[in-house]
């Protein structure tokens, strides 16, 4: 602990999520160190797949996302988050959620017994398709949007940055699309849709104070400012129990080695001190 004239200062370096003998945990500690990792080593919780190109690197992704992981290890997609340090390039958050969206949830339901599948309803807004069975995440706080309970015994107010849900009906006459939360059911107006976007991968940013049973990172180039040992350490302690890391490592040693960080002016310290 560090002691400054006007309060005391702790900072935090243990990771809880893991046990202490697991690979994401030796593999936090080393990135939060600036020691570029060992990527030869072992784990039952920490696999690293080197890609060098951004399509070989979406083409991996959207496979252990859409069958690898849910065949040969029994994950559920919905337990699996992907995430990518950029929204842009073949390997950003925008094309991959479009790539993982026909992985997992095609347009049309599958066959049956000979019968063709019926196509899925959809939504285009802006940049963005919105599709029925669609994973979405909801972008900022809105403490006035109305929800009910799934068996419609409850309801309130309120929706949250960071929250995600499932797409499970969009009614064109009514001009309204549902997402089930889990605990909470609510109805989007068409005009409302500005407050959501794909989730099947997101940007470490977004995924900040969040945990998830499996993650799949992206390990693509970017721009400077989102190639910092900070994201990269964010990332890796977003995974509870498996991280697979997809991607060049070269981008993970510069990653390691810039370790600038975004300073926030927010006045606190003169605040602090009386000024």
């Amino acid at each position: 602990m560090t002691i400054y004239p006007t309060v005391p200062v702790i900072t935090l370096k243990e990771i809880f999520r893991q046990a202490e003998d697991s690979g994401i945990i030796r593999f936090a500690h080393q990135v939060n160190n600036g020691t570029i990792p060992d990527l030869t080593g072992s784990y039952s919780d920490l696999f690293i797949m080197k890609r060098y190109s951004e399509e070989q690197i979406a083409e991996t992704v959207a496979e252990l996302y859409g069958w690898r992981l849910p065949e040969n290890m029994g994950i559920d997609p919905s337990d699996i988050q992907v995430l990518s340090p950029t929204r842009k390039r073949a390997a950003g958050t925008g094309s991959l959620n479009e790539l993982l969206r026909e992985a997992v949830n095609p347009q049309l339901t599958p066959e049956t017994r000979g019968v063709v599948g019926k196509p899925k309803k959809e939504k285009q807004y802006g940049e963005y398709l919105f599709r029925v069975g669609d994973k979405v995440m909801h972008i900022r706080n809105n403490y006035d949007i109305m929800w009910k309970s799934p068996d419609g015994n409850f309801e309130g107010t309120g929706v949250f940055n960071g929250d995600i849900g499932n797409i499970i009906n969009i009614d064109h006459s009514q001009e309204i699309l549902i997402i089930d939360y889990e605990d909470k059911i609510v109805n989007y107006t068409f005009e409302q849709l500005s407050e959501l976007e794909p989730a099947f991968a997101m940007t470490v940013h977004k995924s900040q104070g969040s945990e998830y049973a499996a993650v799949i990172l992206a390990m693509t180039a970017a721009a400077p400012q989102l190639l910092t040992r900070s994201i990269l350490y964010t990332a890796i302690t977003r995974a509870k129990n498996i991280l697979i890391i997809v991607g060049n490592p070269d981008v993970m040693t510069k990653m390691i080695l810039n370790d600038k960080r975004q300073r926030r002016y927010s006045g606190l310290r003169a605040r602090l001190v009386g000024k």
